[in-house]
């Protein structure tokens, strides 16, 4: 005897209720059609995302949901085989939890609850743990148990196996970040061998404002050895067999590089954020620099060329290569590419402030004059033809306070917020050497925009490097930090001299202010700014 069970990996929009019940109705009608006897989309599926914040408080948020779930409930006598897994945020006994049901044939066969919430507290921030035995259900001869996110990878699995469950379903919560697809993998495969049971996951593929979510939906049978998994960042579904308490598959997709995943995620991040906020387009500044080039790479295969706006936007400082790498660089991607001359607005602020500057050096006021003219610019244009402004500062920039307020960091989202100069070069070469969607855009960043010193060109023969270490150093000294807790110490100790280290955390402190008002941007490690990165912005500690 072998039963059907299809895991069903989805995109969604919060709140979209009408839309997110009919996706339920018309895959399960699909799987009464084919036989299948268990639906699993992911968790939280009735809301249409994983993530729902504060709306959970809300009582008509709530409301919203036990109305979707009773509409499914009324419509699944239409499809009377098909067993509904669904998981939502709901109050019981007074305390809002996750809750899970399985609808079958008009009822509600099976209920419970997430029990351990501490990995997924920045989703589930508002729930408590839910005491209850593990939701468990039949199909056939089968009984399976589902556990909510973090609790799969807990005791309870083990409690759900010892409770006569044959078969574990697993809707985990995890957002991405580098390396987590193969990490949440292995962690499930290697519960899965402990308690010698079947499991199976189903998992959100698509971006969340700042969140970004994988998918890489994935199955291993009783001896942890992966049987399924579905492609990254994409809603697809796939069919599991069960037979003689173990499982079958042939849906094995491969893990693609880790440059490949983390293109992937950008490219996933922007799309989603313009088409669920229905932007007619994207904007930004494309300077002939590495970062809007990159960023621009990103926009296209996102979105195409038809929806990507570019505007050069040339001082005195701005060098003729500059000019050139942009032009060809738009010319070759087929995007709108306007010039706009900033001098003269920049002449004129120079005028206005001239009798209250006198007296005093030119120094970076000047120099960020220039960049709001800019961002002045881009906003106008954004407010006229309602494409969002992609700003182009990475985490580098970002953690040293290298950008302008409402200069080069106004704007609506901000791309590379969380990705560090290195990874910037490193995925410009990446791209200019693969076509990873198949665009057929073949090397769309000019070799010299990737091997010209970065430079804001805000002053003459400026480059990054007068003020700030090499990247490589940088980059390494801020991952210590951040990512370990490294102390000053422990810094110089590892091979940092004594003034970079100082110059660097301090630079990092100053700027906490600048990154309150960035732009969001899709989170792509555990370290991001603005989520995972929160201190005072008044302190003295410099530890």
């Amino acid at each position: 005897m072998q039963t059907q069970l299809r895991v069903l990996q989805s995109n969604g929009v919060l709140g979209d209720w009408a839309a997110n019940v009919q996706q339920l109705t018309t895959a399960a009608e699909q799987a009464q059609r084919d036989g299948v006897a268990c639906l699993v989309p992911p968790a939280l599926a009735l809301c249409g995302s994983p993530v729902a914040g504060d709306y959970v408080l809300r009582p008509s948020f709530l409301a919203a949901v036990q109305t979707a779930l009773h509409q499914l409930i009324s419509a699944s006598t239409a499809w009377p085989d098909v067993a509904l897994v669904l998981s939502y945020p709901a109050v019981q006994d007074g305390v809002l939890v996750h809750a899970v049901s399985v609808v079958r044939n008009g009822a509600q066969i099976a209920h419970g609850g997430q029990q351990h919430l501490q990995g997924d507290a920045a989703l589930l921030r508002h729930c408590q743990p839910m005491v209850a035995a593990p939701c468990q259900f039949s199909i056939g001869a089968t009984r399976l148990a589902v556990l909510l996110g973090q609790d799969a990878l807990t005791p309870a699995c083990a409690h759900a196996a010892a409770a006569c469950a044959q078969v574990i379903v697993a809707l985990p919560l995890q957002a991405f970040h580098a390396g987590q697809p193969q990490a949440l993998e292995a962690a499930l495969a290697a519960q899965a061998q402990a308690v010698q049971r079947p499991m199976v996951s189903s998992q959100w593929a698509g971006g969340f404002d700042h969140w970004v979510f994988a998918g890489g939906s994935v199955a291993s049978n009783r001896h942890g050895h992966v049987v399924q998994r579905l492609e990254y960042f994409v809603a697809a579904c796939a069919d599991i067999t069960i037979k003689n308490d173990d499982l079958s598959a042939n849906s094995l997709y491969p893990v693609p590089e880790p440059l490949c995943i983390l293109w992937q995620a950008l490219v996933q991040a922007v799309r989603d954020y313009v088409e669920k906020n229905r932007f007619p387009g994207v904007l930004l500044g494309l300077s002939g620099g590495i970062d809007s080039a990159l960023v621009l790479a990103i926009a296209v295969d996102a979105l195409g060329p038809q929806r990507v706006r570019t505007v050069m936007m040339p001082s005195p400082y701005t060098a003729d290569i500059s000019w050139k790498d942009a032009q060809a660089m738009a010319d070759g991607l087929g995007v709108r590419h306007d010039v706009i001359e900033i001098t003269p607005q920049v002449q004129a602020f120079e005028t206005a402030l001239a009798p209250l500057f006198a007296g005093t050096q030119m120094d970076t006021t000047e120099e960020n004059l220039q960049a709001r003219c800019r961002g002045t610019l881009l906003m106008a244009l954004s407010n006229k033809f309602g494409h969002v402004v992609l700003t182009t500062s990475n985490k580098s920039e970002v953690a040293m306070g290298y950008g302008t307020l409402y200069g080069d960091m106004a704007g609506g989202f901000a791309v590379l917020c969380d990705v560090w100069k290195t990874e910037v070069f490193a995925l410009a070469r990446w791209r200019n050497a693969h076509d990873p969607l198949h665009t057929g855009l073949v090397a769309p960043i000019p070799e010299r925009i990737i091997t010209r010193p970065p430079s804001a060109e805000l002053r003459p023969d400026q480059k990054d490097e007068d003020s700030l270490p090499p990247y490589e150093v940088l980059d390494a000294l801020l991952r210590q930090y951040l990512e370990h807790n490294a102390s000053p110490a422990q810094l110089e100790a590892a091979g940092y001299a004594p003034e970079v280290v100082a110059k660097t955390l301090r630079l990092l402190r100053l700027s906490e202010y600048k990154r309150r008002q960035g732009p969001g941007g899709p989170r792509l490690s555990p370290t991001a700014f603005a989520r995972d990165w929160q201190i005072p912005m008044t302190h003295r500690f410099t530890g």
